[in-house]
């Protein structure tokens, strides 16, 4: 949207449960001298009538689609739009900034709520996980838990609390202890506390926060916080790369925020998986072609804490023809269908990683060509368990693992003419 739509910038105003009294006097003027004020219901009523007169206009839904228009259908005019608390955390400063550029916004924040709830529990911000689960499901929260950590979610509504009690005792950590902080920084603050194993309190305010002091079971899987969690994290048919070959694996591709990876031949969803769990801003697609797998690689996704995961249903590399073009590529499964390796590499960004697993002779032949055309390195992977022998103790060796890693130069071609992939499997 061109800047000649809208001479004058857009505020964008936090404001807090306290309402009007709570807001500062430039606040207070950018409602004041508004021709439109947009916002929430809720939040458009904290505003007295007698001091902003401008026309009053409500966030239709979903919000994020509507933004656009709503900006458009209200060019020229001085326009303020409300927002809670801090509008550039979680808030709907992220869309307009998106939409007009930073330069066409006056952003005007407010405390937010974690700023209020960590004041009131005495817990130090930048040591407290922030999770939301506003338009999000809850098992976006497994993820951040962690034996010992201090976890704030910013709550969907009043039932929120009672589906994270509900997700923490399926996740092993019912001895936390989870306060509810309603209406923070208003007259009617309030607070409810007990443990997620016997949560007793009913819905309350929608306007609430949840703090959590996680603690895990005695008896719960542990799940640490780098790649290789235990093969039992996982709900599989035997098609899971085995732990010590993901940790191997995820370091090849060397995730970084907000990078894009392709797992192709999903299995259990396990590279995926731990790939996003890495960092909140990465991305992930897995490609499977058996439908109860795919299933299968859903729940586990929900589970261990990372639900945006996309799971995509056909056989590669057909299915990933529409696909965004991926930081990273993985090849699990598949790898000897025609085209596949063609098709990975020309869709690789430049700079991106390709890696590859196989336990076969004849793949093993294709990555030792592909290996010669394109350089990078070929590993063998072998990895042997202590096991009773009789009264004694003696090494079982898992089926070695040949991996292919390699990263796509700046001018790199699309593929070559004289590597072929083999046969169908």
């Amino acid at each position: 949207m061109s800047s000649a739509a809208h001479p004058s910038p857009v505020s964008v105003v936090g404001i807090g449960a306290d309402g009007w009294p709570g807001l500062s006097p430039a606040a207070r003027r950018a409602f004041t001298e508004a021709e439109v004020v947009i916002g929430g219901k809720r939040q458009l009523d904290l505003l007295p009538a007698g001091e902003v007169t401008g026309e009053r206009v409500g966030w239709p839904s979903p919000l994020r689609p509507a933004v656009p228009g709503l900006l458009a259908a209200h060019a020229g005019r001085r326009i303020a739009v409300l927002a809670s608390g801090d509008p550039m955390f979680y808030g709907i400063g992220r869309a307009l900034s998106e939409e007009l550029g930073a330069d066409r916004l006056r952003v005007l924040p407010h405390p937010s709520s974690v700023s209020y709830a960590c004041a009131r529990l005495g817990w130090p911000v930048e040591d407290t996980e922030v999770v939301t689960l506003v338009g999000r499901p809850a098992g976006t929260l497994s993820a951040a838990l962690h034996d010992g950590r201090r976890v704030l979610v910013l709550s969907a509504g009043a039932a929120t609390p009672g589906d994270v009690a509900a997700l923490l005792r399926e996740r092993g950590f019912g001895p936390t202890r989870m306060t509810v902080l309603e209406q923070l920084g208003s007259e009617e603050e309030a607070y409810v506390s007990g443990r997620a194993a016997d949560w007793p309190h009913p819905p309350g305010d929608a306007l609430n926060v949840i703090a959590l002091e996680c603690r895990r079971a005695p008896d719960a899987l542990r799940l640490g916080a780098v790649p290789g969690l235990p093969d039992a994290a996982y709900e599989h048919d035997g098609q899971l790369t085995k732990r010590h070959v993901r940790a191997v694996t995820l370091s090849a591709l060397a995730p970084a925020p907000g990078e894009l990876l392709w797992d192709i031949g999903g299995g259990s969803g396990s590279i995926a998986i731990e790939w996003m769990r890495t960092h909140r801003s990465c991305r992930a697609v897995t490609v499977e072609r058996d439908e109860v797998r795919a299933e299968r690689i859903r729940r586990n996704a929900d589970v261990l804490g990372v639900p945006g995961l996309r799971v995509v249903r056909g056989a590669a590399p057909a299915a990933v023809a529409e696909l965004p073009a991926p930081d990273a590529v993985f090849i699990g499964g598949g790898l000897t269908a025609p085209g596949m390796l063609e098709a990975c590499w020309a869709a690789l960004r430049p700079g991106g990683r390709l890696v590859v697993n196989t336990v076969t002779l004849e793949s093993e032949a294709l990555l030792a060509r592909w290996y010669r055309e394109h350089g990078g390195e070929l590993v063998k992977l072998a990895v042997s368990h202590a096991v009773r022998v009789g009264g004694f103790t003696g090494w079982r060796q898992a089926m070695p693992i040949t991996q292919w890693s390699v990263t796509k130069p700046a001018a790199a071609p699309a593929g070559s003419e004289d590597v072929t992939s083999g046969e169908h499997i």
